[in-house]
């Protein structure tokens, strides 16, 4: 039954499709026709992690919706690029840009807010910004190519997220603050001085209480300079303003509602204003003289707004009466965290306080007059306790004797002051995004059976907004496990008691060669199909020796076994090498006079190679002799190794290349071919921005530059794809191959069996800044092992097929039966458009009648 009641709410940002998303969840779709406009041309995506865009998410990867076609399926209808810009209240009707007109019965304004921009003269010069959309982050990378330097107006959370954009994109950064210090809304003098030389020591310069009076443009209205209230100035190419937000409230502003003397739609405890049918939720709206510039806030006025119109009975109904707004968050790398009253303006207050100036360190703690009771806090690099100290002070759990021991170091010898999860009642909510307490978590953990944090994020939904509650969840997680008597294996298998990591720790250690010396010295049993070929991995990963020698052979599955992909119809194909995709006419012919004599099917593949498909495993040997004596190598496409690196044609062929993508993929490809690893390895060389090797998508991929070359890890496509991220800019080839030879094998040390770099990065604790500081500034002191590790699979690299076809004694295993030479007669091809494949079992069964009967 279609409802006549409409439901609209304005605006598409992530607290309107909270709305809309709880409104689904609640089952009441069908009380309502729910339209929604939205002014942008995609739909809600996630503005908290806008500026993961400059690591190499797309758009798609940052949209909030679970699945693409939500709304349709919700029975939603979305206006897609529409701008709401009138509301009729007597006639209770919503007219859009485009000449929509929408009746309502309840109205929903989540408009959201706009950044401000200062009055200064030239702000409309060319090469200014805002950061706000995915428009204002494309703008700013198409124009940030032609530019060096870029400053920051604006030294809050969004201007200095800003400057890290700026740097990604290879700019020098800088930030002006008109006030004193950085972060003045959430920080005090003594930790803003802390984050101003943790800033400044990862090359964004900083300069405060500068009051820009002018942006003088050049000849051609361009960004020149920055001229200061102090006549001094400063040369950019770019600016991006990020000086706070201004409330979206246009629209009820002019439809006549009750508003703000500086802005934003008045609201009651109901998110509902001054017109009972309208509701704002969100930074439009404005609560108790408050604008709300976080998104969980916005979160819980969706929920407050939706009990409102869906009429739910006050004893159960939410209500909006402020909100915490304390936040933790990674400022560039840098942990920064403030909670509470954090300025110690409670009367009587006290403050303990520490500051480390060589670690870069400053905590602060805000004590009750008692010291009783935690009122608030500032943590700048570290912010490892903000979670339990947030606890502390939400359900003023009571302070040890020595409150400062929550925040002073732990000497040796000592121990740390306990701030576990246990301390914290059930009632204590640990996600503010999503409402979601302790007791609801401790009840997924135990009634799912729940051993890892991505499972708490799929039943709780914590953890999944801003994140600030992850590593909480994780306490909670290890608490209750414990508590529960459950130890969380990551035994690899039954026969050792150790993870794939400690295996390679310990094939390194102590110089182990063989799957028995290993299983001997730290396992037991006869080994299985789990630990068997993951040892011969390390094995190959670490010393490099062939696969097939005595002490490795029985160890390797079908495909390693012999050294090609098993089909379906038991037979093989066959995929040389074709490193970079460059291949000589004379090597195409040897391909085609191969796959004719041998009667395969040819086919050209996405890695740019050419695969030859059935082959009888008898013919393998002679197969790869005749394409080795045509200048060929095994492709590695049976293992689990590097497969490909693709590239275009680049500035060899191409108008718009810049670099010689060709030559780059041909040199990393041969350097790393024959590279074991925990799962495949593919790479892709792209000549310039354009992008068509599609490099973006790989486990590692490279992308010119007028500079060098851009490197990007851990992406994939597949089932489950995922862009890769950007690592480091404008690199030499002789840095990026540097860079290269530390990340896969720290890949190869550290991932589990069968786990792509995806998957390994999904899980890495401390993400893409804990990567960076592990390979880029050698943070673990094990860079130089790592290239001397890969230098030896280097030197050592031998053809895997060249040396198997020169040793008699690995080529008996190559027969279909082990007493006969004769072919294996189950194998039958037919053939379609003009080439062989395998026959379908009907097929087979006439053939096997003919034979028969003949």
């Amino acid at each position: 039954m279609i409802s006549s009641k409409n439901l609209v709410v304005i605006g598409n940002g992530m607290v309107g499709h909270k709305f809309l998303e709880n409104l689904v969840e609640a089952g009441l779709t069908g009380t309502w026709n729910v339209i929604t406009f939205c002014e942008e041309p995609r739909h809600a995506y996630d503005r908290v992690y806008l500026s993961s865009f400059f690591n190499g998410k797309s758009a798609a990867d940052l949209t909030l919706l679970s699945r693409p076609d939500f709304y349709h399926e919700s029975g939603i209808t979305v206006h897609l690029g529409d701008k709401a810009v009138a509301i009729d209240r007597e006639a209770r009707t919503v007219t859009s840009a485009k000449g929509v007109h929408i009746p309502y019965d309840q109205l929903v304004l989540a408009t959201g807010s706009y950044p401000f921009v200062p009055p200064i003269k030239g702000n409309d010069a060319k090469g200014c910004f805002v950061y706000r959309t995915i428009e204002d982050l494309e703008a700013m990378q198409a124009w940030a190519k032609g530019c060096k330097t870029g400053v920051v107006v604006g030294g809050g959370l969004l201007g200095l997220e800003c400057a890290s954009a700026l740097r990604h994109m290879g700019l020098e950064a800088s930030v002006v603050q008109a006030a004193s210090r950085l972060m003045n809304m959430q920080i005090d003098d003594g930790g803003g001085a802390v984050l101003r030389d943790k800033i400044e020591s990862l090359g964004v310069k900083v300069l405060l209480a500068k009051d820009t009076v002018e942006i003088v443009k050049g000849t051609e209205g361009q960004v020149e300079r920055m001229r200061f209230a102090d006549r001094a100035e400063l040369q950019t190419d770019m600016i991006v303003f990020s000086a706070g937000i201004r409330p979206r409230d246009e629209l009820p502003r002019s439809a006549g509602l009750v508003m703000g003397e500086r802005g934003g739609v008045v609201i009651d405890d109901q998110c509902r204003t001054s017109d009972p049918a309208i509701y704002a939720i969100g930074e439009v709206a404005l609560h108790r003289n408050r604008i709300y510039g976080l998104v969980a806030p916005g979160y819980h006025m969706a929920k407050v707004a939706l009990d409102a119109i869906a009429g739910t009975p006050a004893e159960r109904a939410m209500t909006f009466t402020g909100f915490d707004m304390s936040t933790k968050l990674k400022l560039m790398g840098v942990d920064v965290g403030s909670f509470g009253d954090a300025f110690g303006a409670t009367p009587g207050s006290h403050v303990v306080s520490y500051t480390d100036s060589q670690h870069q360190v400053y905590k602060k703690l805000v004590l009750s007059p008692d010291r009783k009771a935690l009122l608030g806090g500032i943590l700048i690099g570290d912010a490892s306790a903000y979670g339990a100290l947030h606890q502390f002070m939400l359900n003023k759990v009571a302070l040890p004797p020595a409150p400062e021991d929550l925040i002073l170091p732990v000497r040796e010898g000592g121990k740390p002051v306990g701030m576990g999860p246990e301390h914290l009642p059930d009632a204590a909510t640990i996600c503010s995004c999503h409402n979601v307490t302790k007791g609801v978590i401790c009840a997924a953990i135990a009634d799912s059976k729940l051993v890892d944090v991505p499972g708490i994020k799929a039943c709780t939904k914590a953890g999944t907004g801003c994140g600030s509650c992850v590593s909480l969840c994780k306490d909670i997680l290890k608490s209750e496990l414990k508590k529960a008597g459950i130890t969380v294996s990551n035994h690899l298998c039954e026969h050792f008691p150790h993870s794939r990591q400690e295996l390679a720790s310990l094939v390194r250690l102590h110089q182990l060669r063989s799957f028995d010396a290993l299983i001997a010295r730290h396992g037991s049993g006869r080994g299985c199909e789990i630990c068997k070929p993951t040892v011969a991995s390390i094995m190959a990963s670490t010393w490099n020796e062939h696969i097939l020698e005595r002490a490795h052979a029985p160890l390797q599955d079908t495909n390693d076994r012999f050294l090609a992909n098993i089909q379906r119809d038991g037979t093989y194909s066959v995929v040389p090498r074709v490193a970079g995709g460059e291949l000589t006419p004379d090597q195409l012919i040897a391909l085609g006079v191969v796959a004719k004599k041998y009667n395969l099917y040819s086919k050209i593949t996405g890695g740019q190679r050419v695969d030859l498909f059935g082959a009888r495993v008898e013919q393998l040997p002679a197969i790869w002799g005749e394409l080795i004596a045509a200048g060929f190598e095994s492709g590695h496409a049976y293992g689990k190794a590097l497969r490909t690196v693709k590239s275009c044609v680049g500035s060899t062929w191409c108008r718009y290349g810049v670099q010689d993508s060709v030559g780059l993929a041909i040199q990393v490809e041969n350097r790393y071919k024959g590279l074991r690893s925990p799962h495949k390895l593919k790479s892709a060389v792209s000549g310039c921005a354009r992008e068509c090797a599609e490099a973006q998508s790989k486990d590692f991929g490279i992308i010119a530059t007028e500079n060098g070359y851009n490197l990007y890890v851990c992406g994939n496509g597949g089932m489950k794809p995922q862009h890769a991220l950007l690592f480091a800019a404008d690199l030499t080839p002789a840095r990026l191959l540097q860079i290269l030879d530390r990340f896969l094998m720290f890949y190869i040390r550290t991932a589990d069996r069968l786990e792509r770099t995806a998957s390994w990065f999904n899980k890495l604790e401390g993400g893409l800044d804990y990567l960076k500081a592990v390979i880029l500034d050698d943070s673990l002191g094990i860079c130089a092992a790592l290239e001397a590790e890969m230098e030896h699979v280097v030197a050592t690299y031998q053809d895997e097929w060249k040396t198997a076809i020169s040793q008699p004694d690995k080529l008996k295993q190559f027969r279909a039966f082990v007493n006969s030479d004769l072919p294996d007669p189950s194998i039958v091809m037919v053939a379609e458009r003009g080439q062989p494949r395998p026959a379908f079992w009907d097929e087979k069964r006439e053939h096997m009648a003919a034979l028969l009967g003949s």
